[in-house]
């Protein structure tokens, strides 16, 4: 059995690597992630989730694709990918002290067409940053690419003061909930 991982992510497949899973292929999906207007979180998640398997398992029938998105949210707001020192300045003021949502949705397509999807939340709470910390976080780059601007596997765990959740959600693929899918589809995990 194949398996695709629809996603450029090299934390992917880190995570992947944790429970024993190596893709055969990693093929990203490079659709369009605009949220449409209106639209909420965990739908946004949900949908980029499910139309990255989409497009990439029309390139690989009959293979198992596996694909995913994480979305930080703080209320109704989807939080951008940080490409550049103002947007990720920003999603850190706007984090500071605060509680956010960091959804993470997983979508596997079996070798039939049919798709199976999960939803983490986690619930990620920041300590008050004072300007200093967010000048040397973002002095350090690690920021970049990132959903909300921060990396909690590396530095910013040093910022945060609580999370309820799935630490690999909020990094970008939740572990239990993928090995769940993998299993249901007969993949073999560790």
């Amino acid at each position: 059995m194949s398996l695709i991982l629809a996603s450029a992510s090299p934390r992917r497949l880190d995570l992947l690597a944790q429970i024993g899973v190596t893709p055969d292929a990693v093929d990203p999906a490079h659709i369009d992630e605009t949220p449409r207007k209106g639209e909420l979180p965990a739908p946004y998640a949900a949908r980029m989730a499910a139309e990255k398997g989409a497009a990439v398992a029309a390139r690989h029938p009959g293979a198992l694709v596996l694909s995913g998105d994480t979305v930080v949210a703080c209320g109704r707001r989807i939080l951008p990918k940080a490409e550049d020192e103002a947007t990720a300045r920003q999603c850190l003021n706007l984090l500071s002290g605060r509680r956010h949502r960091v959804l993470s949705a997983v979508t596997l397509i079996d070798a039939a067409g049919q798709a199976r999807h999960k939803l983490s939340t986690s619930i990620v709470t920041f300590k008050p940053l004072h300007p200093r910390e967010i000048d040397a976080y973002v002095a350090g780059g690690e920021w970049h690419g990132k959903a909300g601007g921060y990396a909690i596997q590396g530095s910013a765990a040093g910022l945060i003061r609580a999370l309820a959740g799935s630490p690999s959600g909020v990094i970008g693929l939740p572990l239990y909930e993928t090995r769940t899918l993998l299993q249901s589809a007969g993949y073999p995990c560790d």
